[in-house]
């Protein structure tokens, strides 16, 4: 028996912004929760994890531990262009320049990377 990815979850301060974000980030559907939180669905017929907004009401603190990996499904520089311009920003998180990936931060400064290709 193994596990697999089911469901990625975020801890936020603001549970609407941060759904509007990746809602649109992802092209996932969005379910409010009456608890304070979002569950973020993939399009119908795709695969995928369910996306968790759970609200903290506090801000991030430090860099994170785990990130999303995202792949688009054209050139690169002009999903990285269309992640910016929903809210996303470029991050530093000691990259070398020679990355085969861009390191962004969502507008809550989670950061998350665009690969050039998907991975193998």
């Amino acid at each position: 028996m193994v596990a697999r990815v089911a469901q990625y979850t975020l801890d936020v301060e603001d549970v609407d912004r941060m759904a509007a974000f990746w809602s649109a980030a992802l092209g996932y559907r969005v379910d409010q929760g009456g608890d304070g939180s979002a569950k973020l669905w993939p399009p119908a017929g795709t695969e995928g994890p369910t996306v968790w907004l759970q609200g903290s009401g506090t801000p991030k603190r430090g860099k994170n531990r785990l990130h999303l990996d995202l792949v688009g499904d054209g050139d690169p520089g002009a999903e990285v262009a269309r992640l910016v311009a929903l809210g996303a920003r470029r991050a530093d998180v000691g990259q070398t320049g020679d990355e085969r990936f861009v390191v962004l931060a969502d507008p809550e400064d989670n950061e998350f990377c665009v690969l050039d290709h998907p991975p193998s």
